[in-house]
């Protein structure tokens, strides 16, 4: 990529949100005289910041609707290419932990939204971290994978059904993951040892997922090397975290979000698993992607099967050997064996 292409696609991620921004700090700023208007002389503008004012949950879904869902997809069709949604997942959860915080509306316990944000900011500043280095510190030199295997996949069709595969599902994802922010920001109770619980989880999670990051480009970083002096690459990372878990930066993410949703629990709104629960099927799913993809790959079919044979595919746990199980099966066909003969003896 260019100079002049990474900077124009900078430019273009850091002037994307503006819409959004400049609506909510124009709403901030004259909320109160609408809502102070008499209803029956109401102007326009006067009646949309009474509904914004009203309608915390509703506006949000709308703003991300406009500047994501159509605004991102219209980028993505002129650029045929849609990398802008990847940096902005990382981003956008901070966004909305601060309009939660500073809507009219809000009510929350300081400490725990001083706790919530800071810790929203240290997993996207980790998540915006690993992004970049993955991406060689570059803007829009490629899209998610699985978007390009999608449009390959549906052809002519790629261009309308995107905005549904690509910007409204992460609207479902990022709203529906998010929304224990909206909840930690709804009611004031003092802190609890829930909080403390939740603060526990969260942190875990940033702290796994970064270490298994920094594992999984340490490891893609040194197969590069060996590629360029013409040496035989490692075929799978099996140390550091992934000795334990086939995916634990999978299980680092997990744990983040899960831990928001103890915030809200302990707040009584225990419903706001769904994000998550969510979240954590599709990961399921792309697991499933991710090593399909891998067993494709006739360099490392082998060595991954054996990987996956005695490696937790998520939760941590010690290594199984595949050695044993073939002992198992041993012994259960010859179990088997003996009593075939012991019942064809009687018979006989």
């Amino acid at each position: 990529m260019t100079i002049s292409q990474n900077l124009k696609n900078a430019i273009i991620a850091f002037l994307v949100p503006l819409p959004s921004i400049l609506f909510y700090i124009s709403f901030l700023n004259n909320y109160d005289s609408a809502i102070a208007t008499d209803p029956n002389f109401s102007s326009f503008s006067s009646t949309l910041w009474t509904w914004c004012y009203h309608h915390p949950l509703l506006l949000v879904n709308a703003l991300f609707f406009l500047n994501v869902n159509v605004l991102f997809w219209v980028i993505g069709q002129i650029q045929s290419s849609h990398w802008v949604i990847d940096p902005y997942w990382t981003v956008i959860p901070v966004m909305l932990v601060h309009y939660y915080a500073a809507h009219p509306l809000a009510q929350y316990d300081l400490w725990r939204s001083r706790i919530v944000i800071l810790l929203t900011w240290v997993w996207s500043i980790r998540l915006t971290h690993n992004y970049f280095r993955r991406e060689k510190w570059q803007w829009g030199t490629r899209e998610d994978w699985r978007f390009t295997e999608m449009s390959h996949q549906y052809g002519k069709h790629w261009w309308w059904l995107s905005f549904f595969a690509v910007y409204v599902s992460q609207q479902v994802f990022l709203i529906g993951l998010s929304l224990p922010l909206y909840v930690v920001h709804s009611i004031n109770q003092p802190l609890n040892i829930w909080d403390l619980v939740a603060i526990v989880v969260c942190l875990s999670g940033i702290v796994i997922a970064y270490f298994a990051d920094t594992q999984l480009y340490e490891f893609k970083s040194r197969n590069n090397r060996l590629k360029r002096l013409g040496k035989p690459v490692v075929p799978v990372l099996d140390y550091g975290l992934w000795y334990y878990s086939r995916r634990p930066n999978y299980v680092g993410e997990q744990l983040w979000w899960w831990g928001l949703v103890v915030f809200a629990w302990s707040l009584g709104h225990g419903w706001t698993f769904v994000g998550a629960l969510v979240n954590t099927m599709c990961l399921a799913y792309v697991t499933k992607l991710v090593e399909d993809r891998i067993l494709k790959q006739e360099s490392r079919a082998d060595a991954f099967r054996l990987y996956q044979k005695t490696t937790s595919v998520w939760i941590p746990w010690f290594k199984s050997s595949p050695s044993g199980l073939c002992d198992v099966h041993k012994i259960f066909m010859h179990l088997l064996h003996w009593n075939v003969n012991r019942l064809s003896a009687r018979i006989s």
